[in-house]
């Protein structure tokens, strides 16, 4: 008898094991990454994978299951790859990273997607924009209008392919902009562009005229004055006090020293750039300070910057932190709702904190809180 019910009691207790196990394999949180494993961007990719991976091993959780796959930085293989996510049971995907590889995954209703582009404009339903998008970051521009007083402002916006994403960002965020003005990046049609904008000609002018009539004139100072006069570049006044340049790189530079060039110096004129990602090339830029934008909290950056070195003896792309960031998102939600609706979570209204700083999620769309900064004397500094 005794042997009999020690056969009965190892039978339930394996069969106990075996269920705990198997609820423990349905359990498991399936998350999809949707990013370039091959062709330009695969280190990207692969930055992301390994941002993704360290939030696994901060959030410390064994039940989340990452499957990787591959976009190519092309739609259809975007489709291709989403559509194998959807077999494996996956109902969530971080990615894909670029605006191109959205196009197609409308198609797929059973999976949301959240993706690391910065565009809000004609997105599939089912992709939630989790970049730094012009709304936040004018919401940010506003909010330092506000505590210095600035009342007149003229916008520069480059013609290139997200022109209407940031006159959406203007819009949304309310700022008030005295003008705005469109110009072409080709350094050869730039600085006639930005003359016209700035009415230098006729500044110029002003100044000879100027000149000129005090030589005329019986003024016993005239010489004095004319020295004076000779030593500037433009005559009048600018009837704006901050200038946005929604521009980057070599772009951002070229737009800046136009303005250099008819007079408009950043010492008497705000010069305001959309988020830099701390780029340090820009430190060495010492005409154009000081410079200001919006951005993330850059000591949370460093941190995540030095954290993944540590682990992977490497510093990590910008747009891995995103994915980090979305990781622990993604777990946080998990924890307080049902992942299988997924996109009843996310018309909710609620706020996570990361570390590029706080986001807002609200109608299918993640905005986020941020700093804000200015170059000067070679050093970032912040302002809020």
């Amino acid at each position: 008898m005794n042997k009999f019910i020690k056969i009965i009691f190892y039978i339930i207790i394996n069969l106990f094991l075996l269920n705990a196990y198997t609820m423990a394999e349905q359990e498991k949180m399936k998350i999809g990454l949707l990013v370039p494993l091959s062709g330009t961007n695969k280190d990207l990719g692969q930055s992301i994978i390994k941002a993704v991976r360290l939030a696994i091993k901060d959030i410390n959780n064994d039940y989340i299951e990452i499957i990787p796959k591959d976009t190519a930085s092309k739609p259809e293989k975007a489709l291709k790859s989403a559509l194998e996510l959807k077999e494996q049971g996956v109902n969530i995907v971080i990615g894909p990273v670029f605006y191109n590889s959205l196009s197609n995954l409308g198609e797929i209703k059973e999976l949301t997607f959240l993706s690391l582009t910065n565009r809000t404009l004609d997105l599939p339903s089912n992709v939630i924009s989790a970049g730094i998008n012009s709304t936040s970051q004018f919401k940010t521009i506003k909010k330092f209008f506000e505590l210095k007083g600035i009342k007149k402002t003229i916008f520069l916006i480059p013609m290139q392919d997200f022109e209407f994403e940031i006159k959406e960002g203007v819009k949304k965020s309310k700022i008030n902009v005295f003008k705005q003005y469109l110009y072409n990046a080709d350094p050869t049609k730039l600085t006639n562009q930005i003359e016209d904008i700035t009415n230098y000609k006729i500044r110029k002018q002003n100044l000879e005229d100027e000149i000129n009539r005090i030589k005329k004139s019986s003024d016993q100072n005239k010489e004095k004055k004319i020295k004076r006069l000779e030593q500037r570049y433009t005559l009048g006044g600018l009837n704006f006090e901050a200038v946005i340049i929604a521009d980057f790189d070599e772009s951002l530079r070229s737009v800046s020293t136009s303005l250099l060039y008819t007079d408009v110096l950043p010492n008497n004129k705000y010069f305001i750039t959309l988020n830099q990602w701390f780029d340090k090339s820009l430190l060495k830029e010492t005409d154009i300070q000081p410079l200001y934008y919006p951005s993330i909290n850059k000591l949370n950056f460093e941190n995540y910057e030095n954290k993944f070195f540590d682990e992977y003896n490497e510093y990590p792309s910008h747009l891995s932190l995103l994915s980090y960031d979305l990781l622990g998102l993604i777990y946080y939600l998990s924890l307080r709702n049902d992942l299988s609706d997924v996109n009843r979570i996310f018309k909710k209204k609620s706020s996570f904190k990361g570390k590029i700083g706080i986001f807002e999620i609200k109608d299918n769309k993640i905005n986020h809180k941020l700093n804000f900064y200015k170059i000067e004397n070679k050093e970032i500094k912040k302002i809020f």
